[in-house]
């Protein structure tokens, strides 16, 4: 969103290769950027580099009033991403080598509090609500010193990433990317002021029903709840997490009690502050942009959502979708209550039809039909599944009629074997990088009906009907230590698994080569001993145990490499497809993991037409992987849903 408040206060940078040390220019008195700084920016022989270039871009561009070219920039940010490496500067930094200087970080954080974002009015500061310059000169050379360090700091990481460079194909994808954030989507702000209403409304009516049922002063307290539940159902609560809640109801525990953990429930949902998420990053014109994240997952190259995060958004279930959304756009809580049921369930499902079609247009929603399936079978050889996806697509049926000995004709509605359908299901969606019952269970199991007992054999069964795929686990497990230990490549089908040495970062690379020519990077890996006595593959990365997120060794498997090139390797099928719909006049407004949205105008064809074209487009043969089955199906209309 552009803020009226928004100002360029300093810029530093350096001419690569002819310069010592960065300049900083100081526009704290200049509401202009000079003319010779002006010719630099907008002349198309010379490349812009910076780390999250799109910022730099975005902000020059907003300063001269003119689009600045992605197609003139590079990302440094987007390159350590691509060599396996964190997100933000600083520990991009830490993690390729360079050394921390802890003060001038937290110093450097304090000043940018200081002078960049509103101060609270106090008579020790004369009533202001922003620090200027001349309110602490000290403190304004300091920054500019910050500002030059900056500099210094990404140029360093370019130099020292330059042997690993991004594709030519991904910085081109990385250009597309800066268009569809750019265009934005637009949104029914009618229905997310509303929303926000009749949200804030339930959370008072539930409040004043959870004192009267307690008698506390402050039933959302953990300690005066938990003191409350221990009193009234003899059990011997301690905890309100989330799964303790879910426990706790199950239990034959009084129906007050049953209420209030209800109450806690409901106000614990927090899928409707999407709502309030939009409302902060709305632009004047109605859309929202930069909800897209290039290259936010590194090594696979999937995108991450940001602000509103489309990536997650909740499912829609519920029946008559125009009337819940009238009812939300009148503010009619109550009728909402009363014919949906819960306000926050109803207004969570509702969150996905937010997002509209420009006044005039239509959406085109498509997505791949099971890419993540087709990919690995494609990549073990695993024929009777290619013979699925070339045919009727019924991998669901047909993987219980492959596990359990059944005629596929006989996995269907009204017949005994079609309760089978949901093994089957649950197979598919859970076992293809090398899962076992947990993973069953993850992937709710249990909720569908299954017993815990039979959960072995239903992995048991899946694996016997998918010895290419077993096989491709093993493949890439042994690939991946003979080439740590002994160096060199292997190659595993269309992909080389290669260990490389980088002069510039002084470390070890082990990497997948995908057949767009790609590469999946993991840092300094080595060989170390699992929990069953096993060489265990290790390498440098965000660990994830424990919510820490801190850089550090990660011990991954065959099964788990898999999944990154299938990912991978479905990401860049979307890639392309992107390509390929923009390249044919479909302008993508966002796109979730298999998904695209498209918002046009209907003009010579109907918006049925226009589906059949963006499918066949999506289902086009790809070069680089022949005999990969690619399908697609979508729907069109006014907003946003899951069909």
């Amino acid at each position: 969103m552009r803020s009226p408040d928004f100002q360029i206060l300093l810029n530093g940078f350096m001419l690569w290769g002819e310069m010592r040390e960065p300049i900083v220019l100081d526009f704290s008195t200049e509401d202009v950027l000079p003319e010779w700084f002006v010719g630099l920016l907008t002349r198309p022989d010379i490349k812009k580099r910076a780390y999250n270039a799109t910022f730099e871009r975005l902000c020059f561009s907003a300063a001269l009033g003119i689009e600045l070219p992605a197609d003139q920039w590079e990302d440094t940010m987007l390159q350590a991403l691509y060599c396996g490496y964190p997100t933000s500067l600083e520990a991009a930094g830490k993690a390729i080598g360079l050394e921390e200087n802890k003060q001038k970080l937290t110093t450097g954080k304090a000043l940018i509090k200081y002078f960049c974002s509103p101060c609270k009015p106090s008579k020790a500061n004369n009533g202001r609500t922003r620090n200027l310059p001349e309110h602490a000169p000290d403190k304004w050379q300091m920054f500019k010193e910050y500002n030059k360090q900056d500099v210094v700091t990404e140029m360093e990481i370019a130099k020292r990433l330059s042997a690993m460079p991004i594709p030519a194909f991904v910085q081109k994808q990385w250009e597309t990317d800066q268009r569809i954030n750019a265009r934005g989507v637009h949104a029914d702000m009618e229905l997310v002021s509303g929303a926000i209403d009749i949200a804030a409304q339930e959370a008072v009516r539930l409040k004043s029903e959870a004192v009267s049922i307690s008698g506390l002063q402050n039933p959302a307290s953990v300690r005066q709840l938990t003191d409350w539940l221990r009193l009234n159902t003899d059990e011997e609560v301690t905890t309100l997490r989330k799964a303790d809640v879910a426990e706790l109801k199950e239990k034959s525990i009084p129906s007050d009690a049953k209420r209030l953990l209800e109450i806690r429930q409901e106000l614990g949902k927090t899928s409707t502050k999407k709502y309030d998420a939009v409302q902060a990053c709305i632009c004047p014109d109605g859309r929202i942009r930069g909800m897209l994240q290039f290259y936010g997952a590194n090594r696979t190259g999937r995108w991450a959502g940001r602000f509103v995060q489309v990536q997650n958004l909740p499912r829609t279930y519920i029946d008559m979708l125009d009337f819940a959304r009238d009812l939300v756009k009148q503010r009619s809580g109550d009728a909402l209550r009363v014919i949906y049921g819960s306000i926050y369930d109803t207004l969570s499902q509702l969150i996905r039809t937010l997002f509209t079609a420009t006044p005039g247009n239509v959406l085109i929603d498509a997505d791949f039909s099971a890419i993540e399936a087709r990919v690995i079978s494609w990549l073990a050889g695993e024929e009777w599944r290619l013979d699925v996806f070339q045919t009727h697509g019924k991998i669901y049926e047909a993987s219980a009629a492959q596990m359990f000995g059944v005629p596929i004709e006989r996995i269907k509605k009204g017949n005994p074997e079609y309760a089978l359908r949901a093994k089957g299901k649950v197979a598919e969606l859970a076992l293809g990088y090398q899962g076992g019952a947990n993973a069953l269970i993850t992937m709710e199991a249990l909720k569908m009906g299954l017993n815990e007992d039979e959960l072995p054999d239903i992995v048991t069964r899946w694996r016997a009907s998918n010895p290419h795929i077993q096989s491709l686990w093993w493949a890439f497990n042994n690939a991946a230590i003979d080439v740590i230990e002994q160096g060199g490549f292997r190659q595993v089908g269309p992909c080389i698994i290669a260990r490389e040495w980088d002069q510039n970062t002084q470390r070890s690379y082990m990497t997948i080569q995908l057949p767009t020519g790609r590469k999946l990077y993991y840092v300094d890996p080595q060989i170390g001993t699992n929990r069953w006595g096993q060489k265990s593959i290790q390498y440098l990365g965000i660990n994830d145990k424990n919510n820490a997120h801190k850089w550090g060794y990660v011990e991954t498997y065959g099964g788990k490499l898999v999944e990154n090139t299938v990912q991978a390797i479905a990401r860049d099928c979307l890639a392309d497809a992107i390509e390929r719909l923009e390249a044919a006049g479909f302008p993508i407004v966002f796109h979730i993991h298999d998904e695209v949205v498209i918002d046009i105008k209907p003009t010579t064809q109907t918006p049925e037409q226009m589906l059949d074209r963006v499918i066949e487009i999506m289902s086009q043969p790809i070069p680089w992987a022949p005999g990969l089955p690619l399908g697609a199906d979508g729907w069109t209309g006014q907003y946003f849903k899951k069909d």
